[in-house]
């Protein structure tokens, strides 16, 4: 039986898609807490652009979303072999187990860290000017999120699962098997922009007392950087489609896209 499952190629390939799903949304949770310069990181200036009269914007961004654009460019192949029910079941286990990580990472904070580790500087022959004083604070300070940028985080994510997932369809009800970078970029772009939003109004306008209009503002500087990114990302579908098509031959690949629309 279980030999059955582990070599049908339908199952192994759910389950490197769900894999790749999970992991990139999990890690993009965890890395959300730095926040980057776009620009800099490239050796450029910063913008400095006023957008709805808040100024020095740039792309300063959260890390998390070097990998989100990844985990909706999943969520558009899962899509389109599997359905909505294949998405909806990964993206409501997604959530489950990033609360369950938030849940143990809060359980390690709350441990009583051991003194040697605590005040690194104080190791003998360490550099004061490379060695923090308090690992303790800096490990509480990076893994403890704050509970309204968890709650935004998680309920922009579904948000923009469903809008995903909708949008897809929809496309793909005009346009048939044809046009894919349409419906998955498309799909993607607009779940992209109601991602943006959702996740700063939560997390900053109300549980930072930020006024809507640096929401606003911030929120289209993040989404035009995912705009750009989900174009640049179109090719990648194509190689996905491509390699998957192969894997499970034209014949399994075209039944499994049939029983998806019908989801």
């Amino acid at each position: 039986m279980i030999n059955d499952i582990l070599n049908n190629k339908v199952n192994r390939l759910f389950f490197v898609l769900a894999g790749i799903f999970i992991t990139n949304a999990l890690v993009a949770e965890f890395m959300g807490v730095k926040i980057f310069s776009f620009e800099e990181s490239l050796g450029f200036d910063s913008m400095n652009w006023t957008i709805l009269g808040v100024k020095d914007l740039g792309f300063n961004l959260s890390a998390g979303v070097l990998l989100w654009p990844v985990v909706f460019v999943m969520t558009d192949v899962i899509n389109e072999y599997f359905g909505k029910r294949g998405v909806k079941m990964l993206s409501n286990f997604t959530v489950i187990l990033i609360l369950y990580a938030f849940v143990m990472i809060y359980m390690a904070i709350s441990l009583a860290p051991n003194e040697w580790w605590q005040s690194e500087s104080g190791v003998l022959g360490a550099d004061p000017s490379t060695h923090l004083s308090d690992m303790d604070l800096a490990f509480r300070k990076i893994f403890g999120q704050g509970l309204w940028i968890i709650v935004g985080s998680l309920v922009a994510f579904l948000v923009g699962q469903i809008v995903d997932v909708f949008t897809f369809h929809k496309i793909k009800k005009i346009t048939g098997e044809k046009k894919v970078w349409l419906r998955a970029t498309g799909s993607t772009l607009v779940s992209q922009f109601i991602d943006s939003f959702v996740v700063l109004f939560i997390a900053f306008y109300i549980g930072a007392d930020w006024d809507i209009v640096r929401v606003l503002a911030i929120g289209l500087v993040n989404y035009i950087y995912k705009f750009a990114l989900a174009i640049l990302l179109t090719p990648i579908i194509y190689l996905a489609h491509h390699w998957i098509d192969n894997y499970l031959g034209h014949t399994v690949a075209d039944r499994l896209k049939a029983e998806a629309a019908e989801m």
